[in-house]
């Protein structure tokens, strides 16, 4: 492969965010080995990070060390080399010296959100949780619109099974991005398993109008389809079990409305769910799983 091939492979994975670190790593080499990135101008700094990230990946912390060396004297006291510097540290000495690394920077710039994360993460590895909650709820209070935060917030909640917690972080992403089907579902998984079964069948229903006309393609547009079919099998999942448990309608620790119609509501959930696992054409790899699916949503 040639160095412009090969530098405009790694600018499309930073475009999509794509983390495949052996790929980077052996593209950039290759790159880094005939200097390729310094005829790129700006983009020659985008390119040393990446490669640089890929490295302590795959543990080549040499080559990480010659992207740093550059990036640190084209860049000297940069906060986002900083961070850099850190994540270079954790891989290869003690959690303890990374965090006072990091704290130390905190100190000269307690608004460096990178490096409270990175500090963040490393409390969440050593197990020390509490720790890890307190400084994460500190730093969301400085920078709340974080959806990232929120989210790592809600996942540090459900690992430890507090998942009236999680749902109440993850409340605050949903107010920072409506429109986002995958938190909603998140939710509605999250209030499923905290036990609010209303709550969480009108948040699969929320994913489902928010989704079922996205489909496009062979498939009509009446076909569930991806997160879609998620969402029917959460809605299938509630129905039955208020179906089996009336009490269970109406416990909502939301306070949520209880759900009007619900066997009504089961039976288009396994309607759904049988054309979604019927479904021909470019999408019918879904109906490899169709026996099992008919079974168990015709089980009571």
């Amino acid at each position: 492969m040639s160095v412009h091939a090969a530098l405009e492979e790694l600018g499309r994975f930073r475009a999509h965010h794509t983390r495949v670190s052996q790929e980077v790593f052996e593209k950039g080499s290759l790159v880094l080995q005939k200097n390729g990135h310094k005829k790129t101008g700006d983009e020659g700094w985008d390119f040393l990070e990446q490669l640089a990230l890929a490295a302590i990946d795959i543990g080549r912390l040499d080559v990480a060390d010659r992207c740093l060396e550059q990036l640190s004297s084209q860049f000297p006291g940069s906060p986002r080399v900083d961070c850099l510097t850190g994540i270079r540290l954790e891989a290869s000495e003690s959690a303890e010296k990374a965090l006072k690394y990091y704290g130390e920077l905190l100190e000269v710039d307690p608004t460096n959100a990178a490096v409270w994360k990175r500090r963040i993460s490393v409390l969440r590895r050593m197990g020390q949780v509490d720790k890890a909650v307190s400084e994460l709820s500190q730093y969301l209070d400085t920078f709340y619109t974080d959806v990232e935060g929120w989210l790592e917030l809600a996942d540090i909640y459900a690992s430890c099974n507090q998942y009236e917690y999680s749902l109440k972080s993850l409340s605050h992403t949903l107010l920072l991005s409506p429109q986002n089907p995958i938190y909603v579902l998140q939710s509605a998984e999250t209030a499923y398993t905290a036990g609010d079964l209303p709550l969480a069948l009108k948040m699969f229903l929320m994913v489902i109008d928010m989704t079922d006309e996205d489909d496009t393609g062979s498939l009509t547009e009446s076909t569930p389809f991806g997160i879609t079919v998620r969402a029917w099998y959460g809605v299938k999942l509630c129905t039955r079990r208020m179906s089996q448990n009336a009490r269970l309608v109406t416990t909502s620790a939301s306070n949520t409305s209880p759900p009007k119609h619900v066997d009504l509501l089961d039976e288009l959930a396994t309607e759904r769910l049988r054309v979604a696992y019927s479904s021909t054409g470019q999408r019918g790899a879904i109906a490899q799983g169709r026996e099992v699916v008919f079974a168990w949503v015709a089980s009571t």
